[in-house]
């Protein structure tokens, strides 16, 4: 069927570009409402493993948005970050979204082979606060009160470190299927200096979820989210609201087009100011 008329795939209003920090590359992905924007600006969402994931969220939100009373979604700008490959994901992601554990902390690789180098979440958090989200602040129209950050499973661990870490950096938060079980030490250890980072004008909502056929047994995702969620939930006085969804008759990979749509939902939900 391929001639040489045949175009490329371009989703529209979306545009893309190679950025470079401490040399590391990482393709960025933008795309931004058809919609005039707010006297606010647009709700933002950082959204983790842009290679796997933008163009769907990207498509889901077009559609959503055009019904935004009866869907609950609204017209949001959502950033991709990826990287420099064809693939869904690349060997990066494992040095961006961890911490440094020893290796005994680590689950098995199923693939026999030793795991990539990890150990760059704070570099990595660096350069979303301090590089990207001031470019995109730069170029387009961002409500700085409504952004949001989105990532699966090594990428919902690393939500799970900004959460712990740097509370105020977005007001949304949404990990699903994080990977507790990977960094799990560091994450406690995190979670126990957290009460001193609430401050009284901190308002954040955070949506931990998990596939139902992803409940196998072999790392207790579920098990581990729901406490955290309790934790986080009976702290301080109510700054976090933490909540937990599980989608039925999904597994690890598949789970990954409702948690889209439902995460859209929670991060560009209307907030009373």
């Amino acid at each position: 069927m391929k001639s040489t008329d045949d175009q490329p795939v371009v989703i529209p209003r979306s545009y893309s570009k190679i950025i470079t920090y401490q040399e590391r590359d990482y393709h960025i992905f933008v795309s931004i409402p058809a919609d005039p924007p707010p006297e606010s600006g647009f709700p933002v969402i950082y959204l983790l493993d842009g290679n796997s994931v933008f163009a769907t969220m990207t498509e889901a939100i077009r559609i959503q948005s055009r019904g935004p009373e009866r869907t609950g979604v609204y017209p949001a700008i959502v950033v991709g970050i990826g990287y420099p490959t064809d693939g869904p994901y690349h060997p990066a992601r494992f040095f961006d979204y961890t911490y440094e554990v020893p290796v005994s902390e680590l689950p098995g690789n199923p693939k026999g082979a030793e795991w990539p180098q990890m150990g760059g979440a704070e570099q990595f958090l660096t350069f979303l606060e301090e590089e990207l989200k001031p470019s995109i602040e730069n170029y387009f129209p961002v409500d700085r009160t409504q952004q949001a950050i989105f990532g699966h499973s090594l990428g919902g661990l690393f939500v799970l470190h900004v959460l712990l870490t740097k509370p105020h950096a977005f007001q949304r938060y949404i990990a699903g299927s994080p990977s507790i079980h990977w960094n799990e030490s560091v994450l406690l250890a995190k979670e126990s200096q957290l009460p001193k980072l609430l401050t009284d004008d901190l308002d954040v909502h955070a949506l931990l979820t998990i596939g139902e056929l992803e409940s196998d047994g072999r790392f207790l995702v579920k098990e581990k989210s729901l406490a955290l969620v309790e934790r986080l939930s009976s702290m301080g006085n109510g700054q976090i609201k933490a909540s937990f969804k599980e989608f039925a008759d999904e597994n690890h990979s598949s789970v990954l087009p409702v948690l889209i749509s439902q995460g859209l939902k929670f991060a560009t939900k209307k907030t009373a100011r």
